[in-house]
């Protein structure tokens, strides 16, 4: 029934387009045509289209293109853990379509584009892409937000075919913080990226952080510091709500606090004037060269002065980044619609434009797309950051154990710090300063801690074990390889042209498990009574789960065995998928359980095991 609305609207619109074309057509030779060709050739002395003005007298001159939903990063407050459902290559844009559809608009008089992701830098005719359209008469701006990680290598080509405004995202300034949040190593190539297009003349550079309580809230006054020297303009964003994200009010720093929390240091920030349809408020530091700036989507919307489209990778057009309403424009001209019935249907599309979106209370309940199906950079959390303050601890303790930041921050204290590149920031005057817990020091004074396959001169040994008893030693491992939604559908149907993945991957575990002395090399030979691979598949995540468990009777245990197993499986999944994919990764390769030996027996509980998810 869905479906045949949908027809039946899309139907509509085009007898609709074809109808304003056609009245348009019929007007034209009405105007003698010394008089039309004037116009047309000066279009310094035509109105701003009615087609791209809504009923609230905004003029939309600024769309922004989404290129492709795939990203070179995986960051836990836009993707979640097991990816996102891709849209088929068939019903993406391809490029003379973006380009058809670009020319349409600035026609029209849209003279700013900013291209979007996904990750736009990793689309393979990024610059041919940029050179047609900056060759687009009447486009005055062509920019592009990336994460940065690519610029290093493809800005100078990208600024030479017309790139002329870049925004980087980059939400942390320390390293170790960087990795956790993108899942992904390449801070430094950000950085890299930031100085060339420095060197290039991206005056000002614009970096978009996200701020998130409980997250990178401590680093304002580190990206302050960003200004001192460099032509950078920081904008700090409000958390925004998206489907999938479980946005709530505790995770979002609204403006005002963000501003007080600066200017405890900087006291003296001065308000800027903002530009024109600047969704950013503007401060600077006295004597800084660079700015900072407040996207406040959600405390003090800027609804008003909107002057944004937005078309994503699916040819979909959006009016509003929180509406739901979407206008297919692939369907439009694979259908053989002109550019005038295009443009017909997207004066429909803006002039249901409503006033401003739902307010903060509502967005977080209202249905739309994840950020990275959009188009942009603002932050879509699929995992859960909570304020850590003492009360909050007590009132949401299970919440707390269960926040995966908390607890990286609380294991990597002494990685935590601000790249030797920036100015680190002062403590705030009254900010306690964390003792470590008497429980977690106390476990290290408590016994000697020793490894046993180094002897006391530090050289590595094989640990004598002839005098130990002989029990029977057991022991689990756990591993998830997540491989995506196309190839996980060919293994599930088992279509993968090497063969059946999940026996295949078994056997390989057994066989790698027997072999664990051979690759290990302080490993002892052990006769293993019992070698278990079992694989399952997870559809919701697209990951294939590996559990495995080694038995023997005799005097040392079995872990590396069953670690060994499960991590051959691992691989062997990886080898047989990758002309399907490359993005797969190994993740949670972990010791469940042992039991049997001298020092007693190990099972990974709930709290200290790490969340066994794709």
């Amino acid at each position: 029934m869905l479906n045949k609305m949908n027809l039946c609207l899309g139907a509509t619109n085009r007898l609709l387009a074809r109808h304003c074309a056609t009245v348009a057509n019929i007007a034209k030779p009405l105007i003698p045509s010394t008089v039309r060709k004037s116009l047309f050739e000066n279009k310094k002395i035509l109105p701003f289209s009615s087609f791209l003005t809504d009923t609230h007298g905004r003029k939309h001159n600024y769309l922004r293109i989404s290129l492709t939903e795939r990203c070179n990063l995986r960051c836990q407050y836009c993707m979640p853990a097991g990816g996102v459902d891709l849209t088929t290559k068939d019903k993406l844009l391809t490029t003379s379509e973006i380009i058809k559809i670009a020319s349409a608009f600035v026609v029209e008089g849209v003279d700013k584009i900013r291209l979007t992701g996904g990750e736009p830098s990793i689309r393979p005719d990024i610059v041919e892409l940029v050179d047609a359209l900056k060759k687009l008469d009447g486009l005055k701006t062509l920019a592009m937000t990336t994460n940065g990680l690519l610029l290093s290598r493809k800005l100078p080509a990208l600024k030479a075919a017309g790139l002329n405004m870049l925004n980087v995202s980059l939400d942390t300034l320390i390293p170790a913080k960087f990795e956790f949040i993108t899942r992904r190593k390449g801070f430094e190539k950000v950085l890299q990226g930031i100085d060339v297009s420095l060197e290039l003349g991206y005056n000002p550079l614009k970096l978009n952080c996200v701020v998130m309580r409980g997250l990178n809230e401590d680093e304002l006054h580190s990206f302050v510091e960003l200004t001192r020297d460099k032509d950078i303009d920081v904008r700090f964003i409000e958390y925004m709500p998206f489907e999938g994200n479980k946005w709530n009010g505790k995770k979002m720093v609204p403006y005002h606090e963000m501003l007080e929390i600066i200017r405890r240091k900087y006291s003296d920030l001065m308000r800027l004037e903002d530009a024109a349809n600047d969704t950013s408020k503007a401060y600077q530091v006295p004597g800084y060269r660079g700015k900072i700036g407040f996207i406040t989507s959600m405390s003090e919307h800027f609804c008003g002065s909107c002057n944004r489209l937005r078309l994503t990778a699916d040819g979909n057009l959006k009016v509003c980044l929180f509406g739901n309403a979407e206008t297919s424009l692939r369907d439009l001209l694979r259908d053989g619609a002109s550019n005038e019935e295009l443009i017909a249907v997207v004066g429909q599309a803006v002039g249901r434009k409503k006033k401003q979106h739902a307010g903060m209370s509502n967005l977080p309940s209202m249905k739309n797309r994840p950020m990275i199906l959009i188009g942009g950079s603002i932050a879509t959390s699929s995992v859960r950051f909570y304020c850590t303050t003492k009360e909050d601890n007590q009132n949401n303790h299970d919440n707390y154990l269960d926040d995966p930041w908390t607890k990286f921050r609380e294991t990597n204290a002494s990685l935590l710090q601000v790249s030797s590149m920036f100015h680190a920031p002062a403590p705030h005057e009254n900010e306690p300063v964390q003792e470590p817990s008497k429980s977690a020091t106390s476990n290290v004074n408590s016994e000697q801690v020793q490894l046993t396959h180094v002897d006391h001169q530090g050289q590595a040994r094989m640990v004598d074990v002839s005098d130990k008893a002989w029990t029977i030693r057991r022991a689990r491992a756990q591993a998830t390889v997540w491989i995506g939604p196309e190839a996980f559908h060919l293994v599930a149907e088992n279509q993968i042209k090497k063969g059946d993945v999940l026996k295949v991957a078994e056997i390989a575990g057994i066989s790698g498990g027997k072999l664990t002395s051979q690759l290990i090399p302080l490993c002892h030979p052990i006769a293993l009574h019992q070698l278990r691979v079992h694989l399952s598949l997870d559809s919701i995540n697209h990951c294939v789960n590996v559990e495995s468990e080694a038995v023997t009777r005799g005097p040392t245990g079995v872990e590396m065995e069953a670690l060994t197993a499960a991590s051959v499986a691992c691989l062997t999944i990886i080898d047989m998928v990758k002309a399907v994919t490359r993005e797969a990764e190994i993740r949670n390769l972990q010791l469940v359980s042992k039991s049997g030996g001298t020092r007693g027996d190990f099972n990974r509980t709930k709290n200290d095991n790490v969340p066994f998810r794709c």
